[in-house]
């Protein structure tokens, strides 16, 4: 967040507190609960997979940190990683449609691939995905303000 650098530390803390207030409204309208992720998940599974992929269970976990979803398909789970909250609706449903598409072919050969790429935004979310992971990476600088 830019930030005037005519403000006073009292302005600039009112300032960040009203965005922030604002962020975290826009990102309680975004977030699904699990039976909105579910009908999302069979909404997605009829516009690109003729309705063909069909969980037993769509829902948020918390202890996934390395993935962004998982998939069982002898059991038709799906469970997303709560750290895709708040992110674009297109990274959502693209981790949602790979998973769905797990409910079809288990591995990820050529096959799984091809059934994916009814998805038409597939590489702009893994470009989206593999940023974060960068971001996640970096080094935090000594010294920068966070505003």
């Amino acid at each position: 967040m830019l930030i005037p650098a005519r403000m006073s530390e009292a302005e600039e803390q009112r300032w960040v507190n009203v965005m922030l207030d604002k962020l975290a409204a826009q990102e309680s309208r975004r977030t699904l609960d699990d039976s909105e992720l579910a009908e999302r998940a069979r909404r997605l599974s009829g516009q690109y997979f003729d309705g063909r992929a069909r969980p037993e269970s769509v829902r948020w976990v918390t202890n996934q940190n390395t993935r962004w979803g998982s998939c069982t398909p002898s059991e038709g789970s799906i469970r997303l990683s709560h750290r895709l909250q708040g992110m674009p609706e297109y990274v959502v449903d693209y981790v949602l449609c790979h998973e769905l598409a797990h409910l079809l072919v288990p591995g990820h050969g050529p096959r799984f691939w091809r059934l994916l790429e009814a998805y038409p935004r597939t590489e702009r979310a893994r470009g989206y995905l593999e940023g974060v992971v960068a971001a996640e990476r970096l080094p935090h600088l000594p010294g920068a303000r966070d505003a």
